[in-house]
């Protein structure tokens, strides 16, 4: 199994190289691609060194599979190079994500739409993802019709340069800024850039991302999106009202039983979800489950996973476990 890691030097790519070990994932040969600045330098994976190589030459040594983190425009010129030798792509960025011809995957939840033509793969947004991580065993058991999500996002979703900004102004240093104003002892209601509705790109994605997973355009949501100066993980407050009256003890256990989510929920001990915890961490983790008692059918919990695991490598990676063990490649 030849597989390419196109960003392999940046923050996500760095976490696929770990998970790719962690999981033992079959790879006969690492193909680390970054940009020209990075060709040449050598990576650490398995007690063996790796030199870096550009786009190009990585699609010329035709990759069984190319796992891409390395931003929108990229996957968009080059995914399709990858996709014409042969390699199967599966791409981080929001470039494929909502397009029609291409499946939109959180192999949980519909890794059973994939087929051997699928050559590019899209990975949801990482809030996407914790959220109908949680959603889908419900939706099958209550039938959702709303869902409010109010997001509190990690700076580690901006990037290097944001974790750097964080540190700096933790010091009281001055820095180059990856936000307009301060992030440490802020929050700042504005992820991605804004849209002609006053919605961010962001909370569209939350959107238009959880219809297509779960395959079901009756599902509303609506969403807001607030940075906060967390490097953990993602914590989102969720409301769902659904068509159908629920059992919390239910509920509990639907979740407790879904693969990837686990329920911390316990008042009496105050145990919940937190970033803090969740670093480092593939599950989901669900709590502060209760009924909103302002509403018929309706609940309330609070979602948490490490943004740059679940959220982005550790998805990507299962997809391309499925693949694998379902003979879609290699």
């Amino acid at each position: 199994m030849r597989v390419a890691v196109v960003g392999a030097t940046g923050m996500v790519g760095e976490i696929l190289l770990k998970v790719l070990a962690e999981r033992n994932f079959p790879v006969t040969e690492l193909i680390p691609v970054a940009s020209e600045k990075s060709v040449g330098k050598e990576i650490s994976f398995k007690d063996k060194k790796y030199k870096v190589v550009n786009l190009q030459t990585a699609v010329e040594m035709k990759p069984d599979v190319a796992l891409f983190s390395a931003g929108g425009e990229t996957s968009l010129e080059w995914a399709p190079k990858f996709a014409e030798v042969g390699t199967t792509v599966v791409d981080n960025s929001s470039a494929w994500r909502m397009d029609p011809t291409k499946k939109l995957v959180v192999p949980e939840i519909n890794a059973n739409v994939l087929t051997k033509e699928d050559k590019i793969i899209a990975n949801p947004n990482c809030s996407t993802i914790q959220l109908v991580m949680a959603l889908a065993p419900l939706h099958k058991a209550y039938k959702i019709k709303r869902v409010v999500v109010s997001t509190y996002q990690s700076i580690t979703g901006t990037g290097v340069k944001a974790v750097q900004q964080l540190e700096n102004e933790y010091k009281g240093e001055q820095g180059e800024m990856a936000y307009k104003y301060q992030i440490h002892r802020n929050a700042i209601p504005h992820c991605d850039v804004f849209l002609d509705n006053g919605y961010t790109k962001e909370e569209m994605k939350l959107t238009k991302e959880t219809k297509k997973i779960m395959a079901d355009d009756s599902i509303k949501v609506t969403a807001t999106a607030v940075r906060i100066p967390v490097v953990g993980g993602h914590s989102e407050s969720v409301n769902i009202e659904f068509e159908n009256d629920f059992d919390l003890a239910k509920v509990r256990a639907l979740l407790q039983e879904t693969p990837g989510v686990m329920v911390q929920d316990n008042t009496d001990t105050n145990t919940y979800p937190m970033p803090l915890y969740a670093e480092g961490k593939n599950e989901v983790f669900v709590g502060r489950i209760r009924r909103d008692e302002s509403q018929e059918n309706t609940l309330n919990m609070w979602i948490v996973a490490d943004n740059l695991r679940k959220g982005a490598a550790t998805n990507t990676i299962q997809i391309a476990e499925y693949l694998v063990a379902n003979k879609l490649i290699g």
